[in-house]
């Protein structure tokens, strides 16, 4: 039975949108799918990246037989520059995401190394004691794929970000009988997207977004500025059919995206008219109704492209009245502040800005209820966990599979760091592993914690006080009076009798501290607890207050 057993261990992606990680584990081997990143939220200051903790993977890591990927999303491959140096393992992904993954990879250094190996649906490999086979999934990018994982205790069907599109811009719909077929067969375990679990109904097709930018692309009197995500390939091609039909260059701006293109371009994931696309520096040559920029900035990223231009900060594009600027993206949690300033930004500088409020410039990559319900009904899995969502996500997925018949006791909402162990007739949450988030920040990658982020939060709540104390190196007494310099505490104009009042108190408590030499680390503590009291008592702040001994 033991030899048997699987364990399934999320490191990512549950409880949260983003840093995806998932790890099958049956005796000595371990199977990782995806490893992605997440965009720090708005408390997390100065953090640029957040990464899934790995320390679990790192100590087993003679038993990790390879990482899957199911597609070429940052919240899915993101993680791989940080990850692959500390395990040296193979990378399993489609023609498509392995490209994606050379442009990550070289970003972050670690393309020498690495060990890529592609996969086509259908294709099955062995690692260890588990047999894989991609299956095509439509999703908001081309070559996205589930996964269907056969292990000695049954077989587990992973759905990858899918959703239900008959008529998809690029890739393959979503590989229903082969869905169906599995059912029939018996599956042990399903581990399905929830992102768009709230949603009822179904997610519109990609094609509505083709006719709309069409018609855009007909009544826009002057330039146009698309701007989506990097990897959003099928938009982008949407972008380049709508411009070829209406006699408009396509010029597309930002590093990312023009990598992305310029990679699926060569693979023939992208299609493009000859002489459709052109230089940035041609633009300027063409009338305004003849031209088309792709960019990112979708999410109000503060370098990205966009928001220079809404900044008026961009060297080469500068918004001008008449412009139509199409979001072709729906913000991610969180970002819709930055998101909104950006449209504003635009708005004042004359242009028409259609974002998803307004027009439906955008069709999410996620299943909503009813496709949900359908890959449920295919499936019929022994065993149902929710993955990829935010915690109120996997519950109503949960409630949707328990009125799909699936009895209570076999649905599993666990979240990073659970481990669900399952064998063919009984699954239970066995335990945790560690599991959290590796900030990381500029060059370093997790040395920064909670107490840091901590130390930021109070320093931009309450500010910083220095407090400069001399004493004689001989006799270890007090030179003069304590020097007081503040930063982002109060503007020391208006409270300068305050402070001139805080210095006055330090030398008296210091004074009494006695005649002979005293303890550095006493006098640390006395200074901070004495400002610590006076200041809060007359401005209800509490600065972080930094005693600095100088010996003279």
């Amino acid at each position: 039975m033991a030899k048997t057993k699987l364990r399934i261990i999320p490191l990512g992606g549950l409880s949260e949108i983003g840093k995806n990680m998932m790890l099958l584990e049956c005796g000595d081997d371990i199977l990782v799918i995806d490893a992605g990143l997440m965009f720090p939220a708005e408390e997390m200051l100065g953090i640029d990246l957040v990464i899934p903790d790995i320390s679990y993977l790192v100590e087993n890591r003679h038993k990790v037989r390879g990482i899957v990927i199911t597609h070429g999303h940052e919240d899915h491959i993101g993680a791989l520059p940080y990850v692959l140096p500390q395990l040296k393992v193979p990378i399993y992904a489609t023609k498509l995401t392995l490209g994606l993954i050379r442009v990550k990879l070289k970003e972050g250094k670690a393309l020498s190394e690495a060990k890529l190996k592609e996969v086509s649906p259908g294709e099955q490999v062995t690692l260890g004691k588990f047999r894989f086979e991609f299956f095509p999934v439509c999703h908001s990018i081309p070559d996205a794929v589930g996964l269907i994982i056969h292990t000695p205790a049954g077989v587990v069907v992973h759905s990858g970000d899918f959703k239900l599109d008959y008529t998809p811009v690029s890739g393959k719909p979503t590989d229903l009988s082969r869905l169906a077929q599995l059912g029939a067969q018996g599956v042990l375990l399903l581990l399905s997207d929830s992102t768009y679990a709230e949603l009822p109904g179904y997610t519109p097709s990609e094609r509505v977004v083709g006719e709309v930018l069409d018609h855009v692309m007909a009544d826009a009197p002057g330039r146009l500025i698309v701007t989506t995500f990097a990897s959003l390939v099928s938009r982008i091609q949407q972008v380049i059919d709508a411009a070829a039909k209406h006699g408009r260059r396509v010029f597309i701006i930002g590093r990312s995206m023009s990598d992305t293109a310029r990679m699926a371009l060569e693979l023939g994931y992208l299609h493009a008219p000859d002489g459709i696309l052109g230089r940035i520096d041609e633009a300027k040559r063409l009338p305004p109704n003849k031209v088309v920029f792709i960019t990112t900035g979708s999410q109000g990223e503060p370098t990205s492209a966009l928001v220079r231009m809404a900044n008026r900060d961009h060297r080469q594009v500068h918004i001008q009245p008449g412009d139509t600027i199409v979001i072709s993206a729906t913000p991610i949690p969180g970002n819709e502040g930055v998101v909104n300033r950006t449209v504003d930004n635009l708005f004042k500088q004359g242009a028409q800005v259609l974002y998803d409020k307004v027009a439906q410039v955008h069709v999410h990559g996620h299943g909503s209820q009813e496709e949900l319900k359908l890959l449920l009904n295919l499936v019929k899995p022994k065993f149902f966990m929710p993955i990829h969502g935010e915690y109120r996500h996997l519950s109503l997925h949960a409630k949707l599979a328990q009125s799909m018949g699936v009895p209570k006791e076999n649905i599993f909402v666990l979240e990073d760091g659970d481990i669900l162990e399952i064998g063919p007739r009984l699954a239970r949450i066995a335990g945790r592993v560690s599991s959290g988030n590796v900030y990381v920040d500029g060059l370093s990658v997790g040395d920064i914690g909670g107490v840091v982020l901590r130390n930021r939060r109070m320093l931009s709540k309450d500010g910083i006080v220095v407090a400069i104390i001399a004493v004689n190196r001989q006799t270890g007494k007090l030179v003069g009076r304590p020097d007081i310099v503040t930063r982002g505490f109060v503007d020391t104009r208006k409270f300068k009798d305050m402070i001139e009042e805080s210095r006055d108190l330090l030398a008296r408590t210091l004074d009494h501290s006695g005649a002979r030499a005293v303890e550095w680390s006493f006098i640390n503590a006395k200074v901070r607890d004495t400002l610590d009291k006076f200041y809060y008592e007359r401005t209800k702040r509490r600065p972080m207050i930094l005693p600095f001994m100088v010996k003279v």
